[in-house]
């Protein structure tokens, strides 16, 4: 009898880990690797799951991307807001390992705030095609998610492709708000 009882405290051990890491906590996959030169240049947003810090764009919304002469990346999101202005951001990104990494920090606050961790965010670049056209963008803990575009429109296919992708990844894509794209 005192056998049985390892064997079952083994085998509740095991379920109750193999649940903890259950399919829907599967870590999210970049990308292998990211040529950060290719990467640079205009991103349109075509989609996003809604977040706070662009609660107020409403259409228009893209990032520039440009290699600083530190190396790290300046950042540049812009956007229309309901009162027809333009807004924008300027921000810093710096990869995270090797010089290919397809994970990077960015942070908008002030340079005299960057020691402070809660500052930085996740940039994992999770899905990009070949000809560095089209991107997911995303975090570790799938909290964010944007689809990016070198052209203001993405063609319904390609999107679809890429929302099958993104499924998945277990991203729920039926999150994803469409960002309008006018006069760019």
């Amino acid at each position: 009898m005192r056998k049985i009882y390892p064997a079952v405290f083994g085998f509740v051990l095991l379920l109750f880990t193999s649940y903890g890491y259950s399919q829907s906590e599967a870590p999210v996959k970049t990308i292998p690797n990211l040529d950060v030169p290719r990467y640079m240049g205009t991103w349109y947003e075509i989609a996003k799951f809604p977040n706070w810090f662009q609660r107020k764009c409403v259409a228009n919304t893209k990032a520039e991307y440009s290699i600083r002469p530190d190396g790290n990346l300046k950042v540049l999101n812009s956007c229309k807001t309901a009162s027809g202005e333009v807004t924008d951001a300027e921000g810093l990104a710096k990869q995270i390992g090797a010089k290919d990494s397809p994970k990077l920090l960015v942070r908008f606050a002030p340079a005299w705030l960057s020691f402070l961790p809660m500052v930085w965010g996740d940039y994992w670049v999770v899905d990009l095609d070949s000809q560095y056209q089209v991107a997911a963008v995303s975090d570790p803990k799938r909290e964010y998610l944007w689809v990016l575009s070198r052209t203001p429109q993405l063609n319904q296919k390609t999107y679809e492709e890429l929302l099958q992708r993104l499924k998945a990844q277990q991203f729920d894509v039926r999150k994803l708000e469409l960002t309008t794209q006018t006069g760019n």
